[in-house]
């Protein structure tokens, strides 16, 4: 579902501050559009800090467009304008290179491929609760970035499917090499076992060491989450993502003659080792694809996405595109992995 502009346009003012209101959807993906050039993003931003936090309440996400931000350090002081610490990221499942201080590039995958729409690191124990996204160059063609709104997906997941995954929650096998997937050197932003595997204890994740260099970790975590202000109750897990489906058939199967179920490179399951049907993963990839809106990416976009109530994704491309991202307002589940 597209929706470039939708429900009521009003301006906010104040002296030379003229900013048009409108929406992606109806309630979700807020656009805030500078009525004139020149108006410096993250002088606005301090004027408005609250606002933009209430907004990202109600909307899940906020895009800024038609403001000034000047490249890519300007984009990491908007995003510390939000909140003053940005995150490094850790645990990663994609390559990533950090451009300036708390901002990297966004998940560097074939441009052909789709990223399916998903929570940023609902695999992990913790997770940023705010996303930033920057278009520093848009592709020729499509290129956008996805949005789903969990309070329209959540309710659409059928009752059976909810209940298996919470009683069990995720489990995900991860194993980490040169030749599968990510180093875990590069994963867990290290060169020092021993740190590993603290990590890995204090995370409540089982790991063991395979041959020369590679690494295998096994965790449960949830399979949804509570938005730690608004109360609600968000599906958040990647099993769809982590999924062996994901992979082109040709793909899996090569990596199943090759290394086994237990050896690919990424794999869920429910949280009690057995395996999750095709069909589940598939469906559930699809209520966010099918209910998800886009608009294409202009120069100069700054878009903030709430992590708890909006998935995020990306279209296949043509052309030159670099949207850096940045994180913030780290959330550590300390409650149930169900």
């Amino acid at each position: 579902m597209t929706a470039p502009s939708a429900g009521p346009r009003r301006r906010t003012r104040g002296g030379t501050d003229t900013v048009r209101r409108s929406t992606l959807a109806e309630e979700f993906g807020l656009v805030l559009e500078a009525g004139g050039p020149g108006l410096d993003l993250r002088g606005w931003i301090d004027g408005h800090r609250d606002e933009i936090r209430a907004d990202l309440d109600r909307f899940g996400a906020v895009l800024f467009r038609g403001f000034l931000v000047p490249g890519p350090e300007g984009f990491g002081a908007c995003a510390r304008g939000i909140s003053p610490t940005l995150l490094d990221y850790l645990e990663r499942a994609a390559p990533r290179d950090e451009v300036a201080p708390g901002v990297f590039t966004s998940t560097e995958m074939a441009a052909d491929q789709w990223i399916p729409l998903h929570h940023e690191m609902s695999y992990s124990h913790n997770w940023p609760s705010l996303l930033y996204f920057y278009c520093d160059v848009p592709s020729r063609t499509q290129g956008a970035t996805p949005l789903a709104s969990e309070r329209t997906v959540f309710p659409l997941i059928p009752t059976e499917i909810r209940d298996r995954f919470l009683r069990h929650g995720v489990r995900y096998v991860r194993n980490y090499s040169e030749e599968l997937d990510l180093p875990w050197q590069q994963v867990f932003q290290t060169t020092d076992r021993a740190e590993v595997e603290a990590y890995c204890r204090d995370s409540g994740t089982e790991f063991e060491w395979i041959g020369r260099d590679g690494l295998r970790t096994t965790a449960v975590r949830q399979a949804t989450a509570v938005h730690p202000r608004t109360g609600e109750t968000v599906w958040f897990n990647h099993a769809h993502l982590f999924h062996l489906t994901n992979l082109p058939a040709d793909v899996s199967s090569a990596l199943l003659s090759e290394y086994g179920m237990a050896g690919l490179p990424r794999n869920a399951y429910f949280g009690d080792g057995e395996v999750i049907d095709d069909e589940v993963v598939r469906l559930v990839g699809d209520l966010y694809r099918d209910n998800s809106v886009r608009f294409p990416w202009r120069s100069g976009d700054v878009l903030i996405v709430d992590n708890f109530l909006a998935t995020h994704g990306r279209e296949p491309f043509e052309g030159d595109r670099r949207i850096l991202v940045a994180m913030s307002d780290l959330y550590v589940n300390r409650g149930s992995t169900k």
